[in-house]
């Protein structure tokens, strides 16, 4: 089975005056293609500082991180934007979904950044849409759709460039039970698909939908992960 994530020796720690806090310590985690993995720990045991580590957002203070490979913890800013951009896809609690831009707009918005061609965006992000039930609704703006709507959208959007990796940090949380429901039987669909997929959340009994959970505490992972 192919390794899509590979974490060897990670820690970090950010500056506090002339302090060094240590926020993640000596992390070892592989992640394979296809996998659903949740991650769970209580606040500040370092679930964000991992993500953003992974999403290529910040550098660990010391060890590697490698996606497929690519030791990501080298990479200039540049390079790093790129890989962020083609090899992970991301989805928030918040949607972050630009509100002056329709549906479409925004799954086309990733592709940008990667120079598709207009058609081929337009294509693809109106294909995405239709899969998720969104076909209907490819030009409204964020502000006209449901709470369960903007996800979808957030998600076709992680999806458009085919990434390696679906970072989803807590993508229910701001969904009502149903709606939130019906949201992972969204992320199912794709881990059936074959999508490698890690997600932060805080619900014990979405957890239990996943291959495996990884629990933080104190910026280490329990028992091995």
């Amino acid at each position: 089975m192919r390794t899509v994530l590979d974490i060897e020796n990670v820690s970090k720690s950010y500056k506090l005056g002339k302090t060094d806090v240590p926020v993640l310590n000596d992390i070892n985690l592989t992640i394979n293609e296809g996998e659903f993995a949740a991650i769970m720990g209580p606040s500040g045991s370092g679930k964000s500082t991992l993500m953003n580590l992974i999403g290529c957002l910040d550098r660990p203070t010391s060890g590697k991180i490698l996606i497929t490979g690519m030791d990501i913890s080298k990479l200039s800013d540049i390079e790093l934007a790129r890989i962020r951009g083609k090899k992970i896809g991301f989805v928030f609690q918040t949607f972050n979904l630009i509100s002056r831009l329709s549906a479409q707009k925004n799954v086309e918005l990733p592709m940008v950044y990667q120079d598709i061609p207009g058609k081929m965006r337009e294509k693809r992000a109106k294909v995405l849409l239709e899969i998720l039930g969104l076909g209907q609704r490819a030009h409204h703006k964020p502000p006209e759709l449901s709470g369960g709507q903007r996800q979808r959208v957030a998600i076709a959007r992680a999806l458009a460039n085919e990434p390696e990796i679906i970072l989803a940090d807590e993508p229910t949380g701001n969904l009502d039970s149903k709606t939130g429901r019906e949201i992972m039987q969204i992320f199912d669909k794709l881990h059936t698909d074959g999508r490698t997929i890690l997600m932060v959340t805080h619900d014990a009994e979405l957890a239990r939908n996943c291959d495996r959970i990884i629990r933080l505490r104190d910026g280490m992972i329990e028992n091995g992960g």
